[in-house]
């Protein structure tokens, strides 16, 4: 048979040259692709997308989205994980893959706001209810189990106000009930807690924050130990179309071996510069789970040796909201803006009595992400913008 030569625009396309395997390098290749080829049509129809021995379509992973979702589960206790475009939309997949019309949810009152907007926008058009619980409260939980309940979100610690709830009793009491458990684990960034031995069924991690490090990507995590339960959530990822970058999982890949250590120093910064507030005569109540007297230290305490570098100051309800709102303004390092576990420092400012049932304090909350500046620098720049705000010297 004649050899036919081919077009140049063909033979770039369709060019025979493979490179030589065995290349081995510090970091994960990143793999784009949409279509996977396969080399015939036996191997097309016995190929199964649920199954990690082998790639059908991109949408259901690459080499490279297969290996963080192995690190992602080893890093969480786990043994499934599954990858979506942020952390929201792994509450969302839980929540879209368990509950049908008729079935309720439990919500702690502390929870991510938009835990709670998720079911009261969207859910309840589907015909799934939800209730909202006071998570520091044993017997307000229990109440709010009721024969519908199918799922029960656990956070630890709540969103803002940093309470740190029995998560053990919780978890113990909703399965008791029949009711799964998924946990917000985004704090804890599998460093601080094991998500599974404190019951959960379901540990969702925004890998956005510590995973990522870098404040440049948005992703999330739902990560198992049921593999029934896994395919659950697996057939409804997969339903939904919810995709990943590989750029982006590559970004999280090289960020994550320094996890332990930028968890470890921002943990340390944050405890720092916490105990400086608590000293500041402007300020009602520092909220840090580590901190005693911080609401559920105790069970941090049972359960934790470690934190992320996150906390909450509440100004005395005495200084002006105006005056809190200058302070604010007047931070230099601290960057106004939401997120947190990045390398720059946040400061964001929350008026509790349009977050909360039941406003425990009076007092503007800002909430404090600790980047990888110096501490004494980040105490400085908080010193420095209390006196511009005239709040230096207490509450005269």
């Amino acid at each position: 048979m004649d050899e036919i030569k081919p077009d140049t625009a063909t033979a770039l396309i369709h060019h025979p040259y493979q490179p030589p395997g065995g290349f081995v390098a510090p970091q994960v290749p990143v793999h784009k692709a949409s279509t996977v080829i396969f080399p015939n049509v036996a191997a097309l129809r016995a190929r199964d997308w649920k199954s990690k021995a082998g790639y059908t379509y991109g949408l259901h992973g690459t080499p490279t989205a297969y290996v963080l979702e192995e690190r992602i589960a080893t890093l969480e206790g786990g043994l499934q994980s599954q990858l979506v475009p942020s952390g929201l939309a792994a509450i969302a997949l839980v929540d879209l893959a368990l509950l049908k019309s008729g079935d309720e949810l439990l919500i702690p009152e502390n929870a991510y706001g938009p835990n709670r907007e998720l079911a009261r926008q969207e859910l309840a058009r589907f015909g799934i209810a939800h209730r909202v619980y006071d998570p520091m409260d044993l017997a307000s939980f229990e109440a709010a189990l009721g024969p519908a309940t199918r799922l029960v979100w656990l956070e630890a610690p709540g969103s803002v106000t940093m309470e740190f709830p029995d998560l053990r009793a919780l978890a113990a009491r909703a399965r008791a009930h029949g009711a799964l458990v998924a946990l917000d684990n985004t704090w804890g960034a599998g460093i601080a807690f094991d998500a599974f031995a404190v019951g959960a069924d379901i540990s969702v991690h925004a890998l956005t924050k510590y995973p990522s490090g870098g404040g440049d990507v948005l992703m999330g995590a739902v990560t198992t130990r049921d593999d029934a339960l896994h395919l659950r959530l697996k057939g409804s990822h997969m339903r939904m179309g919810w995709g990943v970058g590989a750029n982006d999982v590559e970004t999280v890949l090289r960020s994550l071996a320094t996890l332990p250590l930028r968890y470890a120093a921002q943990d340390a910064a944050g405890r720092a510069l916490a105990r400086w507030w608590q000293a500041q005569a402007c300020i009602a109540q520092v909220l840090h789970p580590a901190l005693p007297g911080s609401p559920g230290h105790e069970h941090w305490k049972a359960l934790c040796t470690r934190a992320a570098g996150l906390f909450s100051v509440v100004f005395d309800e005495r200084v002006p909201h105006e005056r809190a709102i200058a302070f604010v303004d007047a931070l230099r390092l601290f960057k106004l803006g939401y997120s947190w576990a990045g390398p720059v420092s946040l400061a964001v400012p929350y008026d509790l009595s349009l977050m909360r049932p039941r406003p425990a304090w009076k007092g503007l909350l800002v909430r404090f992400s600790i980047g990888l500046e110096a501490v004494d620098d980040l105490i400085a720049d908080c010193a420095q913008a209390l006196r511009a705000a005239g709040l230096d010297s207490g509450l005269a």
